[in-house]
């Protein structure tokens, strides 16, 4: 596992454990005086947005961070296609989540509930549209919360998609449960123990089998469902479990690796499915990270390989949207946090038009003119 430091296209001081490859420290982004809330990106699609969250609970198996706990809780926020713009924001996170996750990301440049005055674009509790809704399912990167991902969350659900981000409880910063309780990082203790990054992807597929399962019988609204049309998008360690939770359960379709070193093994007859990776240079073919070369010689459907030149770890998450409001300029050298969004938006949408909507994209043939920092290093 490493320490990422520099991180976030400008979060240069952040520093958590990501589950990717290992890479040397980056130097520090000088801070600057916050610039007040953040505000994310407003979606791209022509549907309103609405959210709300369901609370989970597997009883058949034990927690397995928790040994006091024989029952797996989970937290699920669904983003959709909602039939109206107007009412309440949703919160992005709690005081309390934006304390914990501040304190652990080694953030002091700002209040710490800054991240809990977040501005979303979703409507709390909307009545959702639409009818046969494509599922994806999105995992966020270890100690980080799915609500960092809210960005792309947000625009999914405008495109027509019903988005289902999973908190995996006990590797998060913070997660907050049914009952109010916050629980914290207790996977964090065994990070660097030899098997981590394989039983926590082993983790994450069962978590993802089992929100399947309930979300479509638990949802008051789970008839507009596409049962037939289910993909998952991590970013780290949840793109990696994006590829372990495909090996697992034949529901999830399609697949995209946002930056993260895999763990789940892929037989040596091949996985046929179709799957995506997409990172930073540190994933090139013969780079440091050696995951990516071993699995695409054994994935045999579609798939894509792409690097974006000027990406840090966490160019594909919230992070370079909430750098301003935490008080941390974003290097020259890296992405815009504007261009960051764009970018990842773009390319996650496009996979996921071609293998959920039957779309032909041409954005995924090879090098695009509008997109020059995208590379396809691994041959088509």
């Amino acid at each position: 596992m490493r320490h990422v430091v520099a991180v976030a296209a400008g979060l240069a001081v952040l520093a958590a454990t990501a589950c990717s490859a290992p890479a040397p420290p980056r130097s520090a982004a000088p801070s600057a005086a916050p610039t007040g809330p953040a505000t994310l990106p407003a979606p791209t699609g022509v549907h309103p947005v609405g959210t709300t969250t369901l609370h989970l609970t597997d009883t058949s198996r034990p927690d397995p961070w928790n040994l006091d706990v024989d029952v797996r809780e989970l937290k699920v926020t669904l983003w959709y296609p909602a039939k109206r713009r107007e009412g309440r924001r949703a919160p992005y996170m709690t005081p309390k989540e934006s304390e914990l996750v501040m304190k652990g990301s080694r953030i002091a440049s700002a209040p710490y509930d800054t991240l809990s005055r977040t501005r979303t674009n979703a409507i709390k509790d909307a009545e959702p549209s639409g009818k046969r809704l494509p599922l994806v399912v999105l995992s966020p990167g270890f100690t980080k919360p799915v609500s960092t991902l809210t960005f792309l969350a947000e625009d999914l659900a405008s495109r027509g998609y019903l988005v289902a981000g999973v908190d995996h409880t006990y590797e998060s910063y913070a997660t907050t449960l049914a009952d109010g309780r916050v629980a914290e990082c207790l996977a964090c203790d065994s990070d660097g123990d030899p098997g981590f990054g394989a039983g926590l992807v082993k983790g994450r597929a069962a978590d993802v089998s089992f929100v399947l399962d309930r979300l479509m019988s638990t949802w008051d609204h789970a008839g507009l469902i596409d049962r037939s049309r289910i993909a998952m998008v991590g970013q780290s360690i949840g793109g990696a479990a994006a590829l372990a939770a495909m090996l697992k359960d034949s529901r999830v379709r399609a697949g995209i690796d946002m930056d993260g070193t895999t763990y789940a093994r892929i037989a040596e007859s091949g996985f046929s499915r179709p799957f995506m990776f997409m990172g930073t240079t540190e994933h090139m073919p013969g780079g440091r990270d050696n995951s990516w070369d071993r699995d695409w010689k054994r994935l045999t459907g579609w798939k894509r390989w792409l690097v974006l030149s000027r990406a840090e770890h966490q160019t594909f998450t919230d992070f370079p949207q909430l750098a301003g409001a935490l008080g941390i300029r974003t290097p020259a050298s890296v992405l815009s946090p504007a261009r960051s969004a764009e970018l990842t938006r773009a390319y996650v949408a496009a996979f996921l038009y071609r293998h959920l909507k039957a779309r032909r994209e041409p954005l995924l043939e090879g090098p695009s003119a509008r997109y020059p920092e995208v590379a396809f290093p691994g041959r088509l």
